[in-house]
């Protein structure tokens, strides 16, 4: 028997319960699907020790907002689990668990949507998985020799359970950085290997840079106004780390405590890893984007009257270049025994069959409506309708923006 709705809604994270708030709001019936529980990728794709980059006080879902007794601190793994398993119960999302999506198809009227429960028929279907459901490992990890563990941020959990002996941490963004960390901690030999990365402190002027990203309006900017959306799409995420000492965790940090930095991994070539040279133009490219963010902070700050309520400017010594930083590594020579492949994630598009994505596996949409396939939407990913758009505070506005376009849809089939 088929189960026929108005609205499938696949994925039972922040963005998926967002997306069912505001159908609710409009009175349209719907079902979220989630192929394991409530908030399960933070309960299993994630390491023990990981924390939000974003302030708790940021922490805002439509209707809903973090009440506990640490504003200024980062919530564990376990606590956003339960703020968002806390959400579902307050919005009454009609989410139905261990629900496996396996198709969507196409049909005359809207979609045919195949579970692991059975099949739905329905008008309109919200892509709501967000942008990590599956780790981004390069080509050349086939030649690595094998005696070396290789493992992605979806597999490691905590530094023992890794073999003993040196790391190769592949990716500076917020995770391989953080990663990095904790294994230098251990005693490990690290060394992490860098491309291009965004560079920021975690306070400046006394307050969270985050508070700088949603005071002065740079989160706002929406995607119609970005110059190169692309690129803006692909950006890393911040080297950020979130602590009760609100630390900076940047290139400078980690060379003090002893990780060594190489070039991006280039090449594998009769067992050694070649990296990249110009370390120098990496971290002053990155670095240059870091004081022309200060500097639009400063600007903002001086010309809304605000310069009285933070501290002064400042500005950060610049990232240092090693005096010699390696080329190769002889991957066969025993100093490294693990390597963490930190290079990024991807959504994952395997069940939709529907020809709405690019050869490199991009879905094509405009503001998360997708292109080619009326009634089809998504919700959760990079700069979707706005730069805050794939944090918990960014999703209340392109979900309300989504469903608006999907209720009109509904309406007149525009």
């Amino acid at each position: 028997m088929i189960e026929r709705v108005t609205t499938v809604v696949v994925g039972a994270g922040h963005t998926g319960l967002a997306a069912s708030h505001f159908l609710t709001e409009r009175s349209i019936d719907h079902v979220v699907l989630e192929r394991g529980e409530v908030a399960n990728s933070w309960r299993r794709e994630r390491w023990d020790s990981l924390r939000l980059l974003t302030p708790n006080w940021q922490s805002r879902l439509p209707g809903f907002h973090y009440e506990g007794p640490d504003p200024d601190g980062y919530m564990t793994m376990d606590e956003i689990a339960e703020f968002i398993e806390r959400y579902a119960a307050h919005c009454r999302a009609p989410v139905r668990t261990g629900t496996n999506v396996t198709s969507v198809r196409r049909t005359d009227d809207g979609y045919h949507v195949t579970t692991s429960r059975g099949e739905i028929r329905c008008r309109t279907v919200v892509i709501a998985g967000g942008a990590c459901n599956r780790p981004v490992v390069p080509g050349l990890s086939e030649g690595v020799p094998p005696h070396i563990e290789q493992v992605t941020p979806f597999d490691y959990r905590e530094p023992g359970r890794l073999p003993d002996g040196g790391v190769l941490v592949v990716g500076a963004s917020a995770t391989g950085v953080q990663l990095a960390a904790e294994l230098r901690r251990t005693g490990r030999q690290v060394i992490l290997s860098v491309g291009e990365h965004v560079r920021l402190p975690r306070t400046y002027r006394g307050r969270d840079v985050l508070w700088w990203m949603d005071a002065s309006g740079v989160w706002d900017q929406r995607y119609d106004e970005v110059d190169d959306l692309t690129r803006a799409r692909r950006l890393p995420s911040p080297q950020l780390v979130g602590t009760p000492e609100r630390t900076t965790l940047d290139l400078n940090a980690l060379t003090d405590m002893g990780v060594e930095p190489v070039g991006r991994w280039a090449a594998l070539r009769d067992g050694r890893a070649l990296f990249s040279g110009g370390l120098r133009n990496v971290f002053s490219l990155a670095d240059l984007k870091m004081n022309r963010l200060l500097d639009t902070f400063d600007e903002w700050s001086r010309t809304t009257g605000h310069d009285a309520e933070v501290d002064a400017p400042e500005r950060y010594e610049p990232t240092r270049v090693p005096e010699s930083a390696r080329l190769q590594l002889d991957l066969r020579g025993g100093e490294i025994r693990t390597i963490v492949w930190a290079t990024g994630f991807r959504p994952d598009y395997t069940w939709l069959d529907v020809p709405v994505v690019d050869e490199k596996g991009r879905l094509r949409h405009d503001g998360g409506v997708v292109v080619d396939s009326p009634g089809l939407y998504a919700l959760g990913l990079p700069v979707l309708r706005r730069r805050r758009s794939t944090f918990i505070n960014g999703i209340e506005a392109d979900a309300h923006e989504v469903i608006d376009h999907l209720a009109g849809h509904l309406r007149d089939g525009r």
